[in-house]
């Protein structure tokens, strides 16, 4: 039984509901109870108090797309250093996909990591399970049993299922379970030994290029077999207009259909390389600034749903190689939240609208109770001080690998304090 505790002066945000106000919160034995823009009735006389002296109380955020190197390549990333930086970026929440050694693709590995999540990390972790077995595109898994171990969703990670057949079958299987299938749409024959995104900038450099093609080609073919099938179905990440268009236009035909955007994507572009920057180097690769813009036009649409860090931690091994060799993937779960607010500064995006797509949208693809604060519900919340200023340095990163794109980088907000069923698992050191 947690103590009683009130959150004060504070600026509550809930984009599940639309409510923007200055007021008070209670919280008792992990769950919100009471909000009010006055003094709370009936408040506990020895209870906790927090005064946010103004800041954000926002729903704590649930990123859809996180990689870990537990089990198998614990020096990249264990649960516990992922729970680390997400609590230091206000993420609650993750969906941890299932790229490890051996692959999440059996009911007893789902349930492992569940109880050794339960054992080392601070937030909630939630198992992606593979869509195929090995996610080697060629067999599905047994999905019945996935779900009963506690698998959020079907996923075959970064990698990218090729048949179209293969796919109407798990779509048709994981809709009989009530899976989400979350897929990376890529086309590898397209996609050749591309490295960065086709055009005059890869020309310059030197490097072969990656078609917007490679990505919307399969978006499509997966939201016809989406609607043929009546799966729930989420692209994992889309990086251009083309796709922003496609998205909208079956969204008005299918509304089980959603879509995820990296950070990246939507504060990054293939500019940012420079002279062959490999943690820039990622998959699917930074687009031309009209494709960023196009994303961010897409995010105040609604066309995409989610915004997501795809944190993919990379050791230097496999970073510090020419462009063309290295491996995709960067950091970012404690710099998703800060990043996304240049947005909000820059006057591109509200801010409700950016809280949704990192609280109230994937709670709602996944079924969870999280993602908003209203009574009754588990009290996952942060607090943000949205103009605090901060620069990144790879060395203050909690998380085992330090390949950020952001190193360096000036931000305008942050997270000042993290709280998980009403605890606080993280305190910024001047909060």
């Amino acid at each position: 039984m947690n103590k009683s505790l009130i959150v004060k002066n504070t600026r509550i945000i809930d984009p599940a509901s639309s409510k923007d106000m200055l007021g008070n919160v209670l919280i008792e034995d992990g769950l919100f109870v009471d909000m009010a823009e006055g003094q709370l009735p009936g408040s506990p006389e020895h209870a906790d108090i927090i005064d946010a002296e103004g800041l954000v109380m926002a729903p704590g955020l649930i990123d859809l797309r996180v990689f870990s190197g537990e089990p198998g390549h614990e020096y990249r990333e264990t649960l516990a250093s992922a729970s680390d930086a997400a609590g230091a970026g206000g993420v609650t929440s993750f969906v941890r996909m299932p790229d490890t050694l051996p692959v999440t693709d059996d009911g007893a590995l789902v349930d492992y990591i569940l109880r050794r999540a339960e054992i080392t990390s601070k937030v909630r972790v939630l198992p992606a399970a593979a869509m195929t077995k090995g996610l080697e595109g060629m067999d599905i898994t047994e999905y019945g049993l996935l779900g009963e171990a506690g698998a959020v969703c079907l996923t075959d990670g970064r990698k990218s299922v090729q048949s179209a057949a293969l796919l109407r079958t798990a779509f048709t299987y994981a809709a009989n379970f009530s899976l989400p299938i979350v897929h990376h749409v890529q086309d590898y024959a397209l996609t050749g030994k591309g490295v960065m995104n086709a055009g005059l900038y890869a020309t310059a450099l030197g490097l072969a290029g990656i078609p917007t093609e490679a990505e919307t080609i399969p978006l499509e073919r997966d939201l016809q077999l989406a609607r043929l099938t009546d799966t729930r179905y989420h692209a994992a990440q889309i990086s251009c207009g083309r796709s922003v268009n496609i998205m909208a236009r079956h969204r008005h035909e299918n509304d089980l259909v959603s879509c995820g955007a990296s950070i990246n994507h939507l504060t990054l572009n293939e500019n940012d390389i420079g002279s062959y920057r490999t943690f820039f180097k990622l998959s699917p690769p930074l687009r031309a600034e009209e494709d960023r813009q196009a994303m961010i036009d897409g995010l105040k649409s609604g066309a995409i749903d989610v915004i997501h860090s795809d944190h993919d931690p990379q050791d230097a091994e496999v970073k510090r190689h020419p462009f063309a060799e290295a491996a995709d993937g960067a950091v970012g779960l404690e710099t998703m939240l800060a990043a996304a607010l240049r947005l909000y500064h820059s006057s591109q995006v509200d801010l409700i609208t950016l809280l949704r797509a990192m609280t109230q949208r994937p709670a709602e693809i996944l079924g969870l109770e999280t993602g908003r604060i209203a009574r009754g519900r588990a009290a996952d919340f942060i607090l943000i001080d949205l103009d605090y200023p901060w620069v990144v340095e790879e060395q203050g990163l909690r998380s085992r690998s330090g390949n950020t794109p952001f190193e360096n980088a000036k931000f305008s907000g942050k997270v000042m304090r993290t709280f998980v069923d009403g605890r606080e698992i993280f305190r910024h050191c001047e909060a």
